[in-house]
């Protein structure tokens, strides 16, 4: 079983909802990508906010992020959208549609911690709700 987690920049949804999978299941190949590919040093405000993450959550995010690449998406057998922010269309190809779900999850748009804190627990919710699914 492979999982792949999708943002729009690969710098913070798809990677907490990575490093929360790999936390809770070691047993699954998950990896995480973005539609965007930010060849560009984490902000200081990205590095406040993962060091946040991590001593808040126990979550250490890649620094590095990763684009899209099509042999991604053929190679999962699930595929999370874990964004608001992308259209379903992105994903209509045949070829890859059944494999596609959708968690609707809000950017924290540079927001305070409360809002950071907010979005990490409702994708940590999709994600152990995904893991009890696997089970």
């Amino acid at each position: 079983m492979k999982i792949l987690f999708i943002c729009k920049a690969n710098r913070f949804r798809s990677k907490v909802a990575e490093a929360y999978f790999k936390k809770i299941n070691k047993n699954i190949v998950v990896n995480s990508a973005g539609l965007i590919e930010m060849n560009k040093p984490l902000t200081s405000h990205e590095k406040s906010k993962n060091k946040f993450i991590y001593n808040k959550f126990g979550l250490k995010l890649d620094s590095v992020s990763r684009g899209l690449k099509v042999n991604m998406l053929r190679e999962s057998d699930r595929i999370i959208v874990a964004a608001n922010n992308i259209g379903k269309q992105m994903f209509d190809d045949k070829e890859w549609k059944d494999k596609v779900e959708y968690w609707d999850i809000e950017d924290e748009k540079g927001g305070d911690r409360t809002q950071i804190r907010k979005t990490v627990k409702a994708i940590m919710s999709k994600v152990d709700k995904l893991n009890r699914e696997l089970k």
